[in-house]
């Protein structure tokens, strides 16, 4: 548990005696204090945690994404001081009961993501770089099979996580570059009235396009029809509305190949 009154001392200039709440529903692994209009994120610091500041820097006003309003390095741990999103997540209750804005803000988001000059971007997601570092997370026992889909492992699916990845290096497919977000999934897309802002970019970079529209699908899937209880037959039709938007065709061998990718993460 987080001691406030062991934070950086800029951190505690910022905040002061304001009143807070703590995240109890986030799986990141981070410390997530939440101030009315700011947010203070609090993990271990890392590539991933190092990027996000990076990235959040970098976007600056291209995207709605949280300000940077301090950060602080301090005794192996990352503190990240932002602006608070206005707005609901995608997969908040008022939003879900409306499906069909919600696939329409997440199909609008993605192409608000691939508009991004890439050009310039600091940190690439290509596949050789997530391979090698889904190669690192199963050398070092990260990867938590428990979580994967049903159908990952087992019986129907890949003997293990060393299966798994011979078949994601032997099958590589051609990559479609754009700026991806990383971890394209419900909580992580905020919308007020249409305006869309994204969260928990410590993932993004230059990456194949599929691999947020996969983890976008996936994630919508659990949440209409998982947590909210529709048909299999209304996620079809908001999945086709989202690909109608974004004026592409499901690639299937894309499709599976990101998600299977991200079981190793």
């Amino acid at each position: 548990m987080l001691d406030m009154n062991k934070l950086p001392s800029a951190i505690k200039d910022k905040i002061g005696e304001l009143n807070y709440s703590v995240d109890e529903l986030g799986c990141s692994g981070a410390d997530i204090i939440f101030f009315d209009d700011m947010v203070l994120k609090v993990e271990k610091t890392s590539g991933q945690s190092n990027r996000e500041y990076d990235i959040l820097k970098w976007i600056d006003s291209r995207l709605s994404v949280p300000e940077v309003i301090e950060f602080v390095q301090e005794n192996g741990y990352n503190y990240l001081l932002m602006s608070r999103l206005s707005g609901k997540m995608i997969c908040s209750e008022e939003n879900m009961r409306n499906l069909d804005f919600a696939a329409e803000t997440l199909a609008n988001g993605l192409k608000k993501l691939w508009s991004i000059d890439i050009s310039h971007c600091p940190y690439s997601s290509r596949l050789d770089e997530r391979l090698k570092d889904a190669k690192y997370n199963i050398d070092n026992g990260l990867v938590d099979v428990d979580d994967a889909e049903e159908d990952t492992f087992g019986e129907n699916g890949f003997a293990d996580v060393d299966a798994l990845y011979t078949f994601l290096v032997n099958n590589k497919p051609e990559e479609d570059l754009v700026f991806t977000h990383g971890d394209y999934c419900l909580p992580n897309i905020f919308v007020d009235d249409n305006d869309i802002s994204f969260l928990d970019l410590g993932k993004a970079g230059v990456a194949d396009r599929w691999q947020d529209i996969a983890l976008c699908i996936r994630s919508l899937k659990y949440n209409v029809c998982d947590l909210y209880g529709a048909s299999e037959e209304e996620f079809e039709r908001l999945k086709e509305k989202i690909y109608s938007i974004l004026g592409i065709e499901e690639d299937k061998e894309k499709l599976r190949y990101y998600i299977l990718l991200d079981e190793l993460f």
